[in-house]
Parts: structure tokens; C-alpha cells; sequence
């Protein structure tokens, strides 16, 4: 099927409304997706007001999809019609480039963005590389995972990459879409673990969700207490800090791991870094193989967002309660476009 209903916006700012719209043939190396839940994402607001400048209208938001194959490419063989996978930021990569070959698809220059320039998954159906349509695990609730296939691998794959160890003492700053998620994965890796937020609220729910500790994220008393304590510390707000004291609270060779989009620019003196042999990074999602271990590890150990529902057609509603930061954690679209 070709023609679709979409969610779409025809202008910057602009309210999403139902449209038809046509995807043309279907890729050899393609999978077509009948989306029936959806995420939204602070990206999905960012590209709507083209915050980013590479927005193009009209613009499907949704890159948080769970659903079903209704159809697959001739050069398909990996995926079938009928299996539930999930869609994430990513929808295609080369396939070729030392990145893609070395397993670090997530890297790859080309790699096509799920709603740059394309149909995102706000819409009865999407599509995408086959290998980038990860097979869902039983165990885990469709109605609840697509937001692990952005916020969920985003704050997983670090702890992959950078050999988080279960005996490490490891912090996440911001309880949020992120961060909430990061808690569960890092109490369940089996890691000691302290939540920095400035909500008192948050402070209880942090402990609920896997903290061992808290610490007020914009208390310099309460940073200077647990100076050179933490192992790895991993950042997943947008807002400025204090980032000297976040950086005097890591042990000798810790990691200060940006995954937030902060848009100023990080100021680092280089002499603690040096003398204790410490590291700032950041990364981007994961690997087609990253999301299906972060899958597996979820379902083992019964790691899922808290989410709140909303009808896909009521899209607009939906970014109106997370433009709030009142969403605890995420929103999630049911499909009822028909």
C-alpha cells in the first residue's frame, strides 16, 4: 500500500492535521510497518518548529514506532510479514562504510533520520531498512515500548560502549524521559546508583524507579560532598550546569557521558581532567545489534517507560502535555487512524 493517512504539519509551529499522502514504490531493501503505537520525543517537537533548520514540509513526526510487517522488499530475507519490530531514529544506513562494517551502524555519514526529509510514524504505516526494523521480545508490552527505540537505547548504549561495570558507582543527572529509564537499566546491571534532580518529587520517584541515592543537581554543597565518588556519571538534560563540580565528583578515570542535547558549549578546565585521567563524551543511539541486547536485557529484567496514552489523532493534545514537562515520563500515541 502506498497511499497512507498521516499526521502531518504543513508549516513550521503549524498544528498536525490528518492527511493522505503517497510513499511511492517500496525499497527492495525495505519493510513496510503498520504502525500501531507511536512515541513522541522532544526531537519530534524540535523538528515540528524546525529548531534544527533541516525540517521539510509537510513534516510526519515519530520515530518511536511498534507495530507489525505488512509488507517486505524482494531482497528482504531477515524479516516477514506479520513480525512485530519496533522503529527508532534511524531508518536506513549504508551498509558499507568502515562504521556499517564495523558494527556501528549508528555512526554510519548517510544514515537516513526516520523523520528527516521522510514519512515519519505518525501515520498508518512507515518505513525502513529491514535491518533497522528490530524484532520485538516477547515480554515486553507494545503499547509501552516505543519510546526505548529513542530515549530507551539512548541512555543503554553507553553503558554497552563504555564497559559500565556492575560495581560501578554511576550517576544520571535529570529524571526525566531519559533519565527514568537510565535508572532502571543501571539498578538492574547492578550498578550502585545516585540521581541528581532539584524536584523533590522526582527525588522520591528516582528511589522508586532504582536509585540508591539522591543529590540535588543544583546544590554546589551537596556536589562537593560526594567529590570523586562516581565511576561514570551520564548527563540527559539540555539545560547548563555546573559542570567543573560534576567533573570533581568522578573517581580517577571516570566518564562524564553527555547524551542531552545542551546547546552551549561544555566549559572543562583541563588540569582536573588530566591529573585524574578523566573523560568527557557523548554518543549518539545505538546499533541495530545495541537496540536488540537493550531489548533483551528489558524483558529479562522487566525494564519499561512509564508511559501515558493518548489517540494518535489527538497528536496535537499530546505535544501540548509534553511541551508542559508535566508527562510522566512519556507519551505514547495509539494509532486510530484507520
Amino acid at each position: 500500500m502506498s497511499v497512507i493517512t498521516a499526521m502531518a504539519a504543513t508549516e513550521a509551529k503549524g498544528h498536525l492535521k490528518p492527511m493522505k499522502m503517497d510513499l511511492g514504490p517500496l525499497g527492495d531493501d525495505q519493510v513496510e510497518i503498520a504502525v500501531e503505537y507511536c512515541g513522541i520525543c522532544h526531537s519530534d517537537l524540535s523538528m515540528l518548529n524546525n529548531d534544527w533548520g533541516m525540517s521539510a514540509f509537510p513534516l510526519v513526526p515519530g520515530h518511536e514506532a511498534a507495530g507489525r510487517i505488512v509488507a517486505v522488499g524482494k531482497n528482504v530475507k531477515a524479516r516477514s510479514v506479520g513480525q512485530s519490530v519496533g522503529l527508532g531514529w534511524f531508518s536506513q544506513s549504508c551498509m558499507s562504510c568502515s562504521s556499517c562494517m564495523g558494527g556501528d551502524h549508528n555512526l554510519c555519514g548517510t544514515a537516513e533520520q526516520t523523520i528527516v526529509g521522510r514519512v515519519g510514524a505518525f501515520a498508518t504505516r512507515v518505513r525502513a531498512h529491514w535491518a533497522w526494523a528490530t524484532p520485538l521480545v516477547e515480554g515486553l508490552d507494545p503499547a509501552k515500548v516505543g519510546p526505548m527505540f529513542c530515549g530507551g537505547i539512548t541512555v543503554f548504549n553507553p553503558i554497552v560502549q563504555f564497559g559500565v561495570k556492575p560495581t560501578h558507582r554511576v550517576g544520571v543527572v535529570g529524571i526525566g524521559g531519559l533519565g527514568h529509564m537510565a535508572l532502571q537499566f543501571l539498578n538492574k546491571w547492578g550498578c550502585e546508583v545516585t540521581a541528581f534532580t532539584s524536584s523533590e518529587s522526582k527525588a522520591r520517584e528516582a528511589k522508586q524507579l532504582g536509585a540508591h541515592k539522591t543529590v540535588n543537581s543544583r546544590s554546589d554543597a551537596e556536589l562537593a560532598k560526594i567529590k570523586g565518588s562516581l565511576d561514570f556519571i551520564l548527563v540527559t538534560v539540555n539545560a547548563s550546569m555546573n559542570w567543573q563540580a560534576y567533573i570533581d565528583a568522578l573517581s580517577p578515570k571516570g566518564r562524564l557521558h553527555v547524551v542531552g542535547a545542551v546547546l552551549e558549549p561544555i566549559p572543562v578546565a583541563a588540569f582536573p581532567m588530566i591529573l585524574g585521567q578523566k573523560s568527557l563524551s557523548g554518543s549518539p543511539l545505538g546499533s541495530p545489534a545495541s537496540t536488540a541486547t537493550m531489548l533483551e536485557f528489558a524483558a529479562r529484567h522487566k525494564v519499561e517507560p512509564i508511559v501515558e496514552q493518548f489517540p494518535m489523532s489527538k497528536a496535537n493534545e499530546a505535544i501540548k502535555r509534553l511541551e508542559s514537562g508535566e508527562a510522566r515520563y512519556r507519551i505514547v500515541l495509539k494509532n486510530d487512524l484507520g
